[in-house]
């Protein structure tokens, strides 16, 4: 029988980057800020009365989930298959009997108490640790007992109705919202996750990037030659940072920007050079106050995790693969925001 592609009947959003927070206790609102003098080699890290352990951290996004149709309603879901790669994630018998089951009912499977707990120990957790979801847009931090939301899988978009399925065709996590309005976008597009016993995320401290031109002589004062045509240069403020981003061209087409972060002292703390070279599909994102303007925010900075740099973030766009954060101090890595994100 020929293949056939099957009606997507859903779409979902990975949303690379963003939070939202529903405050749940007064000690969780006592996020300290940084005390630490600035230097040339870094940059001051807030303060933080619960220690956060960070040897095995992960965060997730939140993958949105709706019909094609307008003003349908939507589900909104954390898959943690980037992490839980266990291939018997999913029970057995839901697959037996899956050719005389409507192909709509095998697009949402919920897991069995057997199969839950085999993920939450694939995780390292337990039903008495929390879902921490920080919306930094929004400042709003949402605390969630994991014992109170559904172990769930959804069945890749990309699919075929007439394939034979099997767990490695799902994304397997848990459920946010089922079936409810399309504005759960907003609420969670700017949000990122995590699963643990404290709350790592530092409220009130993130602020979207708004670039300008910068002033005349920055790009040959802050940046070094490069084998590419400089271009536009632009700056911005955060607390006691300056941020200026160099455009470098070849055939009038950008293919680089680096940005160099200084402190209060015009010391440069810090500097990176944001490609597309080493990445399959990924483009530079537009400037949020030069190509984009109003609530449409890419860029990020400021304290998003507790005993931690500052950060930044947005200036790529993955195809494949995840975004990151990074941390505005060269001794730190990276951090991927898992997301799921298969073809």
């Amino acid at each position: 029988m020929q293949r056939k592609l099957m009606k997507i009947r859903t779409s979902i959003l990975l949303l690379s980057l963003p939070l939202a927070i529903i405050s749940c206790s007064k000690e969780e609102k006592k996020a300290a800020d940084s005390t630490a003098k600035p230097s040339v080699d870094s940059i001051k890290t807030a303060k933080v009365e619960d220690k956060i352990d960070y040897t095995h951290f992960n965060i997730y996004n939140v993958s949105f989930i709706s019909s094609a149709e307008k003003d349908q309603p939507a589900d909104a879901f954390i898959s943690v298959s980037d992490i839980y790669t266990e291939p018997k994630s999913i029970q057995e018998d839901l697959f037996k009997k899956q050719k005389s089951v409507p192909w709509d009912q095998m697009q949402r499977l919920e897991l069995d108490e057997t199969h839950r707990k085999k993920m939450l120990d694939g995780l390292h957790l337990t039903e008495n640790d929390s879902l921490y979801l920080y919306n930094y847009e929004f400042n709003k931090l949402e605390k969630l007992p994991l014992n109170k939301l559904k172990a769930v899988a959804y069945l890749s978009p990309y699919s075929m109705d007439d394939e034979e399925l099997d767990p490695s065709y799902y994304m397997i996590g848990f459920q946010l919202a089922y079936r409810q309005s399309n504005d759960l976008f907003d609420k969670y597009s700017n949000a990122v996750a995590y699963f643990g016993n404290k709350n790592p995320f530092i409220e009130g401290k993130m602020k979207a990037i708004q670039w300008k031109k910068a002033e005349a002589g920055a790009a040959k004062k802050y940046f070094t030659q490069s084998k590419l045509k400089p271009g536009k240069t632009y700056q911005a403020h955060y607390e006691n940072m300056n941020y200026y981003l160099q455009d470098y061209l070849e055939e009038e087409v950008i293919m680089e920007r680096q940005l160099v972060v200084l402190n209060d002292h015009n010391e440069k703390i810090f500097e990176k050079t944001i490609t597309t070279a080493d990445s399959d599909g990924a483009e530079l994102s537009p400037l949020h106050g030069m190509e984009v303007n109003g609530d449409n925010a890419i860029q990020w900075t400021g304290y998003l995790f507790k005993g931690k740099p500052a950060v930044a973030f947005g200036f790529l766009a993955p195809s494949f693969g995840c975004p990151s954060i990074t941390f505005l101090d060269k001794k730190e890595k990276e951090l991927t925001i898992n997301c799921d994100n298969r073809h």
